[in-house]
């Protein structure tokens, strides 16, 4: 993963800052907002999402898999 010089600096300035608060108001809104953030994408899926995920896992587990060199050629024209 590449990481922007300047998010990473922006990372730092809310660590120092979060580190700065003692308002337990602000804490609970960060921690809300994290929760917001990091909920399960499972659930903000359609059900037609889910079910090609699911049958994806299970072509995957019966062995039906096709190497990352062929999906290149059969998908390289939207790479």
């Amino acid at each position: 993963m590449n990481v922007e010089p300047n998010i990473l600096n922006k990372k730092l300035e809310l660590i120092q800052w979060l580190s700065t608060i003692e308002d337990p108001s602000i804490i609970e809104k960060i921690n809300e907002l994290r929760k917001k953030e990091s909920s399960d994408w499972w659930n903000s899926i359609s059900e037609n999402e889910k079910k090609s995920i699911e049958l994806g896992l299970k072509d995957a587990a019966s062995g039906k898999l096709n190497s990352h060199s062929t999906a290149r050629k059969l998908y390289e024209k939207w790479l």
